[in-house]
């Protein structure tokens, strides 16, 4: 394995900690192109993926603070209260995902009037997750290289600063760092997101706002927001909204970004305005790796022993999970219910080249910002977001 910095130095180990059973397509999305029973197979998969990486880290003994309290998506205004409902209707009748629909005395965040509760999640500690997992391969025998960059690839040979490498099979695995190699720069757009951890709160402040122990927590807006609480009580909250660099840049000064980190501090008060002043004591980033379709997805050439998986668009928690072992079939050549899931093989066309990438990227997340305070201004589902729907996998 052939890592630039260190294992888990990206996304793999930034991230905020949601082991969910999120896909960046809808289902509704993957059922209009690849089928009803494929959408609903990868459901199931992805379902059963947050279990098995709890399996994992229990028989391994990875502490990782793994626990599977669900995910609660607050409804705070009529718009994203009818959304909710047809949410969880429409879940039904794909008959896989368990949604719950909470009513209004169920939630504490300002406003809400009810909740979407997903039981198929569970809170981890990301960077001990991906170290734990790197220990691991080692003791079973792989060989992980850290401090090595990868500068091109071809069948059967990898060539880094450090030499070159003659393998059988070349697994590309660069997610939000796939645009720094320049074969692959237009294939996932880098697109940032940033959190931010407060200090410890006491067990009453965590009774008042209503998240349990192993629970993360959202809501309805559009441009996302994402958190959780951690073993150690502490609040973990990420967001969208760190705009697109031009030429998909990604340098370690855009790990940070004031305005952004203010927001998100500003969005938490505003969510729970029961808490106490807060003391923002982490601040961190990253890119995340955003396919133009929006359709992560999992390749593998037997002809010239090249796969690739990725496109997860911040969902890649137990995703990567499942591409593991999918590639894991692949490369084995077995038929097995892995290998017919709807995203083996999916090529996503390339982003566009510049300016276009850079004006569409921003101009994407300038939509979201406007669907959201559309939607505040009119109390009617934004015209913004349904126009930009088919753009973003749903």
């Amino acid at each position: 394995m052939l890592e630039r910095e260190i294992a888990g130095f990206g996304a793999s180990g930034r991230n905020g900690g949601w082991c969910s059973a999120l896909f960046p397509r809808s289902t509704a999305s993957l059922a209009h192109q690849h089928g009803r029973e494929a959408a609903i197979a990868m459901r199931r998969a992805m379902i059963n993926t947050v279990d098995e990486v709890g399996r994992v880290v229990k028989d391994h003994g990875i502490d990782c603070d793994y626990r599977k309290g669900g995910t609660v998506v607050y409804a705070r205004s009529e718009v994203q209260w009818r959304a909710a409902q047809a949410e969880v209707a429409e879940a039904a009748e794909w008959g896989v995902d368990e949604l719950e629909l909470w009513g209004e005395e169920r939630v504490a965040a300002r406003g809400a009037l009810g909740a979407v509760y997903d039981p198929a999640c569970a809170r981890v500690h990301p960077a001990a997750l991906v170290r734990g997992l790197a220990r691991l391969v080692e003791q079973r025998g792989a060989s992980i290289h850290e401090g090595t960059t990868v500068t091109s690839w071809q069948p059967r040979l990898v060539t880094t600063d450090r030499g070159t490498v003659r393998a059988q099979h070349v697994i590309v695995a660069l997610e939000g760092y796939t645009a720094t190699i320049s074969q692959s720069r237009r294939d996932l757009l880098p697109l940032y997101s940033l959190m931010v951890a407060t200090q410890p709160l006491p067990a009453d402040v965590w009774h008042d706002i209503g998240i349990d122990h192993g629970q993360t927590f959202s809501d309805g807006r559009h441009l996302i927001i994402y958190g959780q609480r951690t073993a150690d009580d502490r609040i973990a909250f990420g967001g969208r909204g760190a705009r697109y660099h031009w030429g998909s840049a990604i340098r370690g000064e855009y790990d940070a970004n004031e305005r952004v980190f203010g927001h998100l501090a500003a969005t938490l008060r505003d969510m729970f305005p029961q808490l106490p002043p807060l003391e923002i004591t982490h601040r961190w980033g990253g890119p995340l790796g955003v396919p133009r379709d929006w359709h992560a997805s999992v390749r593998y050439d037997s002809s010239t022993g090249i796969g690739s998986a990725g496109g997860y668009v911040g969902d890649g928690l137990a995703t990567t999970n499942l591409a593991g072992r999918t590639l894991a079939d692949l490369i084995t050549g077995a038929d097995t219910e892995l290998t017919r899931l709807p995203w083996v093989q999916h090529r996503s066309p390339r982003w566009e080249p510049e300016p276009l990438r850079f004006a569409g990227a921003n101009a994407g997340l300038l939509a979201m910002t406007a669907a959201d305070a559309e939607e505040r201004l009119t109390g009617r589902p934004s015209l913004v977001a349904r126009a930009m729907a088919p753009l973003l996998g749903h």
